[in-house]
C-alpha cells in the first residue's frame, strides 16, 4: 500500500461499498414534509368553490330538462322526476342553428384575424430593440384600458361609411381590433421566455428572421397562443355589445342576441330559455376542454422575463 493510499490520522476509512449520502439538506426535508401535510383549510376552500360553480349549472341543466308545467314548483335542486327534452327540441326547432352558425363564423374569423396580426407583433417587440417597436407596443398596451363603450359612437359612424352595417364583418372587426392588446401582451410574455441562445443559433446557421419565427417562436410559443385563441374565441363567442349595436336583421344575428330576444319569445317558458343557454355553452365549452393545459400554461408564461 502506498503512502497516498493510507488513511489519515483520526479519520476512518470509508468502505468500498459504502454510497455517498444522498440526504436533501433539512430546509429541503422540511418543506418537502410540509408538501405533504394535509391542509383542511384548503381543502375546505376547494369544495366550497367548487359548489359555488357546481350548483347554478346542475340547477340549470336541471330546470332545462323538466316540463313547463313543473318549472316553479318544487325544489330547484330537486332532479326532475320526469326529464324531457321538448325544452331543446323548442330551441333547434326556432332558428337555433343559424345563430350557432354565424357565431361560429364570427369566432373562427376573430381568432384568425388576432392571431395573424399578434403573432408578427409580440414576435417584433421582442426581437426588435428600437424605439419605434417598444412605442408600438405601449400603444397596444393602452387598448386595455379603453372600454368598448367608449367608442362605440366612433366605431358605428365608421362601419356605417364603409357600409358594413347590418353584416358579419360589422361584428368581426371591432371584436379582433379590442381582443388584439390583450393577446400581444400574452404572447409578448410567452416569446419573452424563448432562450436568447436558440435565437443565436439559428441565426449562426442563417436564418432568416422570418424562418426563425415559424421555426423557433411559434413552436416554442403553443401555450401563449393556445391563450389567445381561446381568449378570442371568447369574446367573439359571449360578445354582445358589438352585435346589440351594428346589427339589425335577422340575418346576421349571433347567439349572444338570439338569447336576448328568447327572453321575450321565451318569457313564460323558463325550461326552454335555459335549454337555450346549455346549447350555445356546449362547443366553447368543449374548445375549453381541449386546450386547457396549454391554456393554463400560457397564463403562467404571461408574467415571464
Amino acid at each position: 500500500m502506498s503512502r497516498d493510499t493510507l488513511p489519515r490520522p483520526g479519520t476512518r476509512p470509508r468502505p468500498k461499498d459504502e454510497k455517498h449520502d444522498t440526504q436533501p439538506p433539512p430546509a429541503a426535508r422540511r418543506r418537502r414534509h410540509w408538501s405533504k401535510r394535509p391542509n383542511p383549510v384548503a381543502g375546505l376552500g376547494a369544495v366550497t368553490w367548487l359548489a359555488i360553480v357546481i350548483v347554478p349549472i346542475y340547477a340549470m341543466l336541471s330546470a332545462s330538462l323538466t316540463s313547463q308545467d313543473k318549472a316553479l314548483t318544487g325544489n330547484p335542486l330537486t332532479p326532475p322526476t320526469s326529464p324531457t327534452l321538448d325544452n331543446y327540441n323548442t330551441v333547434l326547432n326556432s332558428g337555433f342553428g343559424h345563430l350557432l352558425a354565424n357565431t361560429a363564423i364570427v369566432a373562427v374569423a376573430v381568432v384568425a384575424i388576432v392571431l395573424s396580426l399578434s403573432v408578427p407583433l409580440a414576435y417584433v417587440a421582442v426581437r426588435t430593440r428600437t424605439r419605434w417597436s417598444g412605442l408600438a407596443f405601449r400603444l397596444f398596451l393602452l387598448g386595455v384600458a379603453i372600454p368598448a363603450q367608449a367608442v362605440v359612437v366612433p366605431l358605428y359612424l365608421l362601419i356605417a361609411k364603409l357600409d358594413l352595417y347590418d353584416s358579419l364583418p360589422a361584428v368581426i372587426l371591432p371584436t379582433a381590433a379590442f381582443a388584439m392588446p390583450v393577446s400581444v401582451l400574452v404572447l409578448v410574455g410567452t416569446l419573452r421566455d424563448v432562450s436568447e441562445e436558440l435565437y443565436e443559433a439559428m441565426a449562426l446557421d442563417g436564418a432568416s428572421p422570418q424562418r426563425m419565427l415559424f421555426q423557433l417562436a411559434i413552436p416554442m410559443a403553443k401555450g401563449g397562443i393556445s391563450t389567445v385563441v381561446i381568449y378570442a374565441a371568447l369574446q367573439a363567442w359571449n360578445g354582445f355589445l358589438f352585435p346589440l349595436i351594428f346589427t339589425q336583421s335577422d340575418e346576421p344575428r349571433v347567439l349572444t342576441l338570439g338569447l336576448f330576444n328568447y327572453v321575450s319569445q321565451f318569457g313564460v317558458n323558463i325550461p326552454a330559455l335555459l335549454a337555450s343557454v346549455v346549447l350555445s355553452g356546449v362547443p366553447i365549452f368543449a374548445v375549453y376542454l381541449v386546450a386547457r393545459r396549454a391554456l393554463v400554461g400560457g397564463l403562467m408564461g404571461v408574467g415571464g422575463k
